[in-house]
């Protein structure tokens, strides 16, 4: 019986799941019923020093690779461990085992054989984001291709594999594709031994293209030495056939003519996008993941905004115009009852209401129009409200802010005495005696004390300081209602693909996930309870992404 390979002291080789000219790759199972996959160069090491190449240059792209963990992003594998086979003496890299389909087998038999555009969207948000994740903190993954990017069966997510050649040197990696790589998804710069962030920006355009068209824009017809040259001079000097034309030759015959035509419906920045991607010149092509992953959001989100008008929806309106009218005369009648109490916003309800579009207009328009202006006013009557009332019993926003972080005033005279000192340091310019009272503070779970303490790091360059537990001290006080940690949390969310607006605001040291849904909703929650500093966020937002 022939011996088992050893990996590594407390990994069961579980045998091989894949293997190739780049490495093979391994199922393990570690003490404690934990299942991963090992990445298993090809090059081995003969010496654990400075004398050997591959060990020194393995080394140093172990290094840079860990900046990809740093900050979790979860549509990228969770590198576990790195280091020497015993048996061999190979370099291997340890990650997460996602059970799941990749790309490619999704792409084959029992699947259809394209994407929908529901799905192919998901894929282009998930994989754009992993991209820019891995870009943000200069590592380039090097194999960008269908079957290193797993449809994760736990979570519903895209995740990007197998970074094995990332931690190759440049002439290993060189080697390895001219042998093995998936040429298909290789850019022209690619067969010449470059790579760049753009590089990888071709080979996601790639994958996209494959998606919608059911087809890679340059086929590889077998895996002889003629078939892959054909291949790459095509990439070179060929332009990509036509998405939409082969989209409608590969779609699934059992589809419903409804279901066709609607497929067919490709956003047109979508197919720009791609070929855009796919542009011979990396200057051509999005500069980096990050640029490529704003693309993406920024047109999914004006997308999304855009109402397809049907059956469903127009009965839905219909029933929204019956509501919005009943809130009209509801309003008409507290304009009546304001006469006395306030005769010129009276007025000036009376006047918005008269000039709204006559009869003869489009009935279901002025219906809308009423409804839009009846929230409107009842907003501006609220707001009337509460200024006639400042003027008796004080500034009310002030109130609203002071209850929205009740839970931010310290328990203990004790406390308060070290917020107040903590305070008066910051003022005196003192910034790291004052982190340090915060740090004390924010230990005993005070709001105020963590959202102090955690902004103060995050806005300090020390290279000491830790960006992950100052993030957890502004994620827990924002869940406590503080109102400054919530707009805190919110601009690094949503401005993280933007790291010159984050530099410009002080945020030039850590790193932090794009999600701009969960950022601008914190922004609305704390703007709404009366943080004009957010306020401006979402206008500044709105404009960025609305253009």
């Amino acid at each position: 019986m022939a011996r088992i390979f050893t990996i590594t002291e407390g990994v069961e080789n579980m045998g091989a799941l894949k293997t190739g000219g780049q490495g093979s790759v391994y199922k393990g199972k570690r003490i404690g019923e934990i299942i991963t996959a090992i990445k298993i160069l090809p090059t081995p090491i003969y010496s654990e020093s400075g004398d050997d190449k591959n060990f020194t240059s393995f080394q140093n792209e172990v290094q840079k690779l860990k900046k990809v963990n740093e900050d979790a992003n979860v549509n990228v594998v969770t590198i576990i461990n790195s280091g020497i086979t015993e048996s061999g003496n190979f370099p291997f890299i340890e990650m997460e085992y996602i059970e799941g389909p990749d790309l490619e087998e999704l792409l084959k038999p029992p699947h259809d054989k394209v994407f929908t555009i529901k799905e192919a969207l998901k894929v282009a948000e998930q994989l754009s984001n992993a991209l820019a994740h891995c870009h943000r903190v200069d590592v380039k993954h090097g194999d960008i291709k269908s079957n290193n990017v797993k449809f994760n069966v736990q979570t519903g997510n895209y995740i990007l594999l197998d970074f094995g050649l990332s931690v190759m040197s440049d002439e290993q990696r060189r080697t390895s594709l001219r042998q093995a790589g998936a040429i298909e998804f290789m850019a022209p710069e690619q067969h010449e031994g470059e790579l760049l962030f753009q590089t990888e920006i071709y080979s996601f355009g790639v994958i996209m293209f494959e998606l919608l068209s059911g087809s890679v824009p340059f086929p590889l017809k077998d895996n002889t030495e003629s078939s892959r040259n054909t291949t790459m001079v095509a990439q070179m000097e060929n332009e990509p056939p036509n998405l939409l034309s082969l989209r409608q030759q590969n779609l699934p015959v059992y589809w419903s003519e409804e279901k066709k035509t609607h497929e067919m419906q490709v956003p047109e920045w979508l197919i720009s996008m791609i070929y855009k991607c796919l542009e011979k010149k990396p200057a051509d092509r999005f500069a980096n993941g990050m640029e490529l992953n704003e693309y993406i959001v920024r047109n999914s989100i004006l997308a999304a905004g855009k109402l397809e008008w049907g059956a469903d929806r127009i009965a839905r309106l219909e029933q929204e115009n019956e509501r919005l009218k009943k809130e009209k005369n509801e309003l008409q009648e507290k304009v009546a009852s304001y006469e006395n109490i306030y005769p010129v916003l009276a007025d000036q309800l009376r006047s918005s209401l008269n000039k709204a579009p006559g009869a003869a207009g489009n009935k279901r328009l002025r219906n809308i129009w009423f409804g839009l202006v009846a929230l409107a006013l009842i907003a501006s009557a609220a707001y009337f409200f509460i200024s006639r009332q400042q003027t008796k019993t004080g500034t009310e926003k002030e109130k609203t802010l002071a209850k929205s972080n009740s839970d931010s005033l310290p328990e203990t005279e004790e406390q308060r005495f070290q917020l107040r000192k903590a305070k008066g340091l910051l003022t005196d310019g003192r910034i790291e005696e004052a982190r340090s009272v915060y740090r004390s503070l924010a230990l005993q779970e005070i709001p105020e004390a963590m959202y102090e303490y955690g902004n103060l790091t995050l806005l300090n360059n020390s290279d000491k300081d830790d960006c992950a537990e100052a993030m957890s001290y502004l994620k827990k006080a924002s869940s406590r209602g503080h109102l400054a940690a919530k707009r805190t949390v919110g601009l690094l969310y949503s401005f993280a693909a933007d790291t010159t607006s984050l530099q410009q605001k002080g945020y030039q040291r850590c790193r932090f996930n794009f999600d701009i849904r969960r950022g601008s909703k914190l922004l609305m929650e704390a703007a709404l309870a009366g943080d004009s500093a957010s306020g401006v966020l979402l206008d500044e937002l709105n404009v960025k992404y609305g253009r």
